[in-house]
């Protein structure tokens, strides 16, 4: 059917035949039941901070933003018999505050998996008593400053350490270097994040979370020592990292970076195999299922082979390992010309063409389409590990399920290298603001699912994420009229697990779709978003960054839509409340009334179904609800309608769609 699509401008609707056909009027509110308040909602001011010299009022990183910086030397060894990781790790910091700093703090991850840690009590569900380690095991910890090491004074909190200094580390660039050795047990299945577990051919490990790192110094709360509790996920400092580790001859070790060693840990014919797939938009398989029982595919068989990574700019890194690993990898075309290149690893159980299979190629395509739509990909290599983790990022590997199939494992992978734009590029604080990680990544993997292998697994609407698994605006309806379902902006540790996708996943990613495809457009939205994505990469923003960002390059204040969407859970309740013709006559057109029932507002879309066939559509702006819970207007029509529908696509939250339609009688 033909349908009429007009942009309706409360000021400028001309197109009319009288003069309440000319601009919507006032309805009596007080004839109206309504909840809506509109001065509640517009009320000024949105921000309790001004702009500075460090967040700018545009949202963009000030002309005196500095954050400080973290390089890593790391040297590690797995005993895969005892599962003992050891390693030296050199941190070399660098003080770029303006703050002399008397004390260093650091995280220390892996004692979340003590028995007596912080996080067993989050949930009042304690871990089994098999499901611990002793933590990290300290052997050493110095200091060095000026080329002069000292045994450092610190003190081990759950899962941060202070170091206390002997004399304060200067403002604007000074530098220590923080020397530590250490042990730990490597986690079992109970690890979540890193684990180790038995395939056919070996044990797979998964080393995440492996060596202490270091706190971040920001100027928003000074040093960010929240706790490691699980859902509140990393905040870290950028540098280079660079980092070796010690294997069994006969495992394939993936990690984050860049391979600087190739000649002394693959065959010769594997070092061929990876230059082929270096060039090649077709999966080149490195290791094939053969090949992973066979001593030759490995330079040699016995003792041990240390593989050595480097990886600049970034933010953590992490490994898988094992000697059951099927290993292939295909070409990543960037813009600009530039390469990169896409790998998985999987044991032969997780082979075929329905599965693992197409590890790579999803992983390829997925990476190819961000970086052509929000910003290019930086790293050497993209690398999908599977394992028990089921669905964990971090900078340049993913771990996944190990037993994925089809739309479930290209999903998770679109989803899982997503995180590396948020928030590896873009370096937000996960501890305190889940919602700017996995809400934005949410966000960016629904369309990735829309263009990919041309929809070959659209629609993803976040089904996974919301129970129902239909239209979005109706998925999210049953998270915003829980009463004790918390808001977006809470302390993602707080958030109780029945709540922990819906509000930090779904509701954020939908949000940003009704941003983008109801209240600005496309365009809008897309040269905003980009540009935050852009000014922010390798660096902290907060949330007023990202509000302000989008306001500044969208042109449009949106208190509004943060205050009723991410602050609380307004409500949406837009009801049609009449529907005729002017003086009764169809050639006049339709008067409508419209209210507003609950506490949000939004733009919306109203369409008349004319006895014809065709049919009318208008669009009425966020103006509508600044002053008013209801308003009157005329739908232009010179023929005879059936009926009038408020939000006839079912794109906005609208907790009672019972009230949207009406015939014209």
């Amino acid at each position: 059917m033909k349908i009429k699509l007009i942009a309706f401008v409360a000021l400028l609707l001309c197109i009319t035949i009288t003069k309440a056909q000319r601009k919507p009027r006032n309805t009596d509110n007080d004839t109206i039941r309504s909840n809506y308040n509109p001065a509640a909602l517009f009320s000024p001011p949105f921000y309790s901070e001004k702009g500075n010299e460090v967040h700018a009022p545009n949202g963009e990183p000030g002309s005196k933003y500095w954050q400080n910086r973290a390089d890593y030397v790391l040297k590690a060894k797995i005993d895969t018999a005892s599962k003992i990781l050891t390693c030296s790790e050199k941190i070399t910091y660098t003080n770029n505050s303006p703050d002399n700093l008397g004390y260093l703090w650091l995280q220390m991850d892996q004692n979340t998996y003590k028995k007596d840690a912080r996080s067993n009590f989050v949930t009042g569900r304690q871990p089994g008593a098999d499901q611990h380690t002793d933590g990290y095991q300290l052997e050493s910890v110095s200091i060095s400053v000026n080329g002069k090491i000292q045994k450092a004074s610190y003190v081990v909190t759950d899962t941060r350490m202070q170091i206390r200094l002997p004399a304060a580390l200067k403002a604007k660039g000074g530098k220590i270097d923080l020397l530590i050795n250490y042990r730990y047990t490597i986690p079992g299945a109970f690890g979540g994040r890193t684990d180790y577990t038995q395939t056919k051919n070996g044990t797979i490990f998964e080393i995440a979370q492996w060596f202490p790192r270091m706190c971040v110094y920001d100027d928003l709360t000074g040093w960010d020592t929240l706790p490691f509790l699980g859902s509140g996920e990393f905040y870290c400092e950028y540098g280079d990292i660079d980092y070796s580790v010690t294997v069994p001859w006969d495992m394939i070790l993936a990690g984050s970076g860049e391979l600087v060693n190739p000649i002394e840990v693959l065959t010769a014919k594997q070092v061929s195999r990876l230059a082929l797939a270096r060039n090649s938009d077709k999966t080149i398989m490195i290791r094939s299922a053969q090949e992973v029982t066979d001593p030759a595919s490995r330079p040699v068989n016995k003792g041990t082979l240390t593989w050595h990574f480097k990886m600049l700019n970034t933010r953590d890194v992490a490994f898988g390992a094992s000697k059951a690993f099927m290993w292939d990898a295909a070409r990543i075309n960037l813009p600009g010309g530039k390469k990169s290149i896409s790998m998985s690893v999987y044991p032969v159980e997780s082979a075929g063409n329905d599965a693992w299979g197409r590890s790579t190629e999803y992983l390829k395509h997925a990476v190819e389409y961000f970086s052509e739509k929000w910003y290019p990909y930086p790293y050497p290599a993209a690398i999908n590990e599977a394992g028990l983790a089921g669905g964990m990022e971090y900078p340049g590997i993913l771990f996944d399920g190990i037993t994925d199939k089809g739309k479930e494992l290209f999903w998770v992978t679109a989803h899982e290298i997503g995180h590396n734009w948020f928030p590896m590029i873009v370096g937000s604080n996960e501890r305190r603001f889940a919602w700017m990680d996995e809400g934005f990544n949410t966000f960016i993997d629904v369309y990735a699912s829309d263009v990919i292998n041309k929809g070959e697994y659209a629609p993803k609407r976040d089904g996974e994420y919301a129970p129902g698994g239909g239209n979005p605006a109706d998925e999210i309806i049953p998270a915003i009229t829980d009463p004790a379902s918390p808001a977006i902006n809470t302390y993602p540790d707080a958030i109780p697990e029945k709540y922990r996708h819906p509000l930090t996943y779904f509701k954020p990613a939908f949000g940003l779709i009704l941003l983008r495809e109801q209240v600005l457009g496309k365009d809008r939205f897309d040269y905003a978003f980009s540009n935050y994505i852009s000014k922010w990469a390798y660096k902290h923003p907060q949330p007023d960054d990202f509000y302000r960002a989008m306001e500044n390059g969208a042109g449009e204040d949106l208190a509004w839509f943060w205050r009723g969407w991410f602050l609380h859970n307004y409500k949406l309740d837009l009801a049609l409340i009449s529907a005729k013709y002017v003086d009764g006559d169809a050639k006049k057109g339709v008067e409508v009334v419209v209210a507003n029932k609950e506490a949000w507002a939004m733009p919306f879309n109203i369409e008349a179904k004319l006895k014809d066939g065709t049919k009318y559509r208008m669009k009425l702006p966020i103006e509508t609800w600044i002053q008013n819970k209801a308003t009157t207007f005329v739908i232009p029509t010179t023929s005879a309608v059936e009926s009038v529908t408020i939000d006839p696509d079912a794109a906005l939250p609208d907790v009672n769609r019972g009230n949207n339609s009406l015939a014209v009688k």
